[in-house]
């Protein structure tokens, strides 16, 4: 485990629990809310059962020979890795593959529930259920062509009703403009979101960044569809999804970015969330919507490119103690305080013309983000009203002011700031950070984890002839990325996140983060497209040059 192993990857989904019990006393606290029959029983003889089954399907699958692991399963993986890292890994062959699934839980893997290298299980349903859906199947080729797997139709041809629900629960449409419906998605969320495996750490996700998050340009109500009680209508279950145009090496898709899946803890079993899957794909058909980009810690069919999050630690005595990052053997804490120390003022704003960014900005910041995206495999083409929205609407509330760094607003989700040439006032760089944390759970001292994660960023640097290979490019970064890190630290973040996408291996070590465990994979519903490099280089195409989506 690396020393930030505690924190969880970003998903779509949440724990998934669907077939286990729950502790008495949670149960008792939510039972009068939840319909008849929905609280998972806690008997410790029908525990023992489901315990035996799962540990008889586990050892058909990991004892007794090679021919317990299917050979697809090792082919999967095989091809994975020489696809990505061609003749460099000396030791992928189907013997160490074999050797590594024995030590996996092979049916979670097989069934979705859990990843390679990922921690999370989410409710995101089965191989079985992803079997059925236009997503590219476990063990296909990459396609010589990119395109759809099944052809868009008119809206009269997609079904009209819809998706039936068990006869407990009914559809409902969160509307985010009611602080009502938006406090019970807050509640939905903070109880029952990504946690990490061992409990430790819950997203919470503010009223303000779910409004930022989900009501971009041209949102569409109907794609925040929410699931409620039916005698007492309790949000129990939702699932969203927001319009964006996203450029997939040639081709430019009018797609849906979907997020946010969550079921109550206790409606696991429900199996709601592919029906939530299919209502919000239905939904998207029927304004004429058949493409969609979505992340998930875990394997299913299947990622078209895999991230690895790393981890800045900026307040080391709270991270340390609260167990997100721990002491080396070989280093004292106050060694450690020191090493990660950054310093108190950015050095970019009294010589270098940085300044937060602010609404007369918006048509160069749009044109640098658009010149400097396309040098990646897969982006999203943002026009200037989704600037504007993505990196501005969120600031939060009150003035701005010179030493903004040094205060956040009041509500402040994002932080966004330009390099502009004081002579002829050129925009020639920006870099933005969003602000997601977590709820520390059941620690006696700290109950909130701040952390910062690095967002959109682009440099004129880059488009110089030469800058990459002559190590311009890496330096410039380090300083825009370096003058993040002192504004998260000056705002009160305990860590600063970021992903192995876009530009910024060239940067991460240097900066000082450290890898995590968390994985993130990248999907394409209903395209084909071959493998975008992620955290390892795919072809000729460097680490992280495959993909410039940054997904909240």
């Amino acid at each position: 485990m690396s020393s930030v192993g505690k924190e969880k990857e970003k998903d779509i989904a949440q724990d998934h629990s669907e077939s286990e019990g729950e502790d008495d006393e949670q149960t008792d606290e939510i039972d009068h809310t939840l319909p008849e029959g929905s609280t998972p029983s806690t008997s410790s003889n029908k525990k023992k059962k489901k315990r035996s089954k799962a540990l008889k399907a586990l050892n058909s699958l990991r004892g007794g020979g090679k021919d317990k692991i299917p050979q697809e399963l090792v082919d999967v993986v095989l091809n994975k890795v020489k696809t990505e890292h061609g003749d460099t890994v000396p030791d992928a062959n189907e013997a160490t593959v074999r050797a590594a699934l024995e030590q996996m839980k092979i049916r979670d893997v097989i069934e979705g529930k859990s990843g390679i290298g990922g921690k999370n299980k989410k409710d995101v349903g089965t191989h079985k259920f992803w079997g059925t859906q236009p997503v590219p199947q476990l063990g296909e080729d990459a396609p010589e062509e990119d395109g759809w797997i099944e052809p868009s139709k008119p809206s009269s041809e997609v079904r009209q009703e819809p998706y039936p629900l068990p006869k407990e629960f009914v559809w409902s449409y969160v509307d985010l403009s009611d602080d009502a419906q938006l406090r019970e998605l807050w509640d939905l969320l903070s109880a029952n979101y990504v946690e990490d495996d061992v409990a430790s750490f819950r997203f919470l996700y503010s009223a303000e960044f779910l409004r930022w998050a989900l009501q971009p340009p041209g949102w569409i109500k109907e794609w925040h569809l929410g699931v409620r009680v039916a005698s007492n209508k309790k949000l129990v279950a939702f699932i969203s999804a927001i319009p964006i145009s996203v450029r997939v090496r040639a081709n430019l898709l009018h797609a849906s970015e979907v997020n946010f899946l969550c079921v109550h803890k206790k409606l696991r079993s429900k199996r709601l969330a592919p029906v939530l899957i299919k209502e919000v794909t239905r939904q998207c058909n029927l304004r004429g919507v058949f493409q969609a980009l979505y992340t998930v810690g875990v394997v299913l069919p299947t990622p078209v490119s895999t991230c690895r999050y790393n981890h800045r630690c900026l307040n080391i005595s709270k991270l340390v103690n609260i167990g997100f990052t721990h002491v080396p053997s070989n280093m004292t804490l106050a060694r450690m305080i020191l090493i990660h120390k950054v310093p108190d003022r950015p050095r970019l704003l009294d010589h270098g013309g940085l300044r937060e960014m602010e609404e007369k900005d918006i048509p160069q910041v749009a044109d640098l983000y658009s010149r400097y995206m396309k040098r990646f495999g897969m982006y999203l083409e943002f026009n200037q009203d989704e600037v504007r929205h993505h990196f501005l609407s969120g600031r939060g509330e009150g003035p701005g002011s010179k030493d903004s760094w040094k205060k956040p607003r009041q509500g402040q989700v994002v932080w966004s700031y330009v390099i502009e040439n004081p002579k002829t006032h050129k925009i020639t760089d920006f870099f933005t950070f969003y602000s997601l944390p977590s709820t520390i759970i059941g620690h006696p001292k700290h109950d909130v984890l701040n952390a910062a994660y690095l967002y959109y960023y682009a440099t004129e640097t880059a488009l110089e002839d030469g800058a990459e290979e002559d190590g311009r490019l890496k330096k410039r970064l380090e300083e825009l990325i370096g003058d993040a890190l002192i504004i998260a630290d000056q705002s009160k973040f305990d860590v600063f996140n970021g992903l192995s996408l876009m530009d910024n291996v060239q940067f991460l070590k240097d900066l000082k983060f450290g890898l995590g465990d968390g994985l993130l994979n990248y999907y394409l519903f209903n395209w084909r497209t071959a493998p975008l490099a992620g955290m390892a280089p795919v072809g000729d195409v460097p680490t992280g040059k495959g993909i410039g989506v940054v997904m909240l």
